[in-house]
């Protein structure tokens, strides 16, 4: 394969997993949560990377789209090691900034704690044991393998 079509395919590929999150977040009704947000614009980038790689012939660029799948793979890795309790995630929407044993009767009742924090240590969806974190990783790792046959085409 040409190193176009392969830059094609590996821009395609973001952009459908891009185009999948907001399907998942839109018509199925998952929103996001910081860490799957975190994982997008990775996706973006190597769209906008695809593009300009399309018009010019400068084989560094397919290199930069390499870097930004490898990214969002390391993210989607690094997230479903949280969902799956391997490693703590941050402490805003992993229930990691909560001390128990330092609340009150008082603080467990009230009622005007923060509302519609998405929590990033919870599997809302999977298939075949991998989350849709999972799944971002494993695909866009084999983007990362698409855009690095890219740049060692001629």
């Amino acid at each position: 394969m040409s190193r176009n079509v392969l830059i094609a395919l590996a821009t395609i590929g973001s952009a459908a997993l891009l185009l999948g999150a907001f399907g998942f977040q839109h018509l199925g009704g998952l929103p996001p949560c910081k860490l799957c947000l975190w994982q997008r614009w990775p996706h973006a980038a190597a769209i906008l990377i695809g593009v300009v790689a399309l018009r010019v012939s400068y084989r560094g660029l397919a290199l930069l789209g390499a870097a930004a799948t490898a990214t969002t793979g390391v993210i989607g890795v690094y997230h479903a090691g949280v969902e799956w309790g391997w490693w703590p995630g941050p402490t805003s929407c992993s229930g990691g900034g909560t001390d128990l044993g330092s609340m009150t009767g008082g603080d467990l009742l009230a009622l005007d704690t923060p509302t519609g924090v998405v929590m990033c240590d919870e599997i809302v969806w999977q298939l075949f044991g991998l989350s849709m974190a999972g799944w971002n990783a494993v695909i866009a790792f084999g983007l990362t393998v698409i855009w690095i046959m890219a740049a060692l085409r001629d």
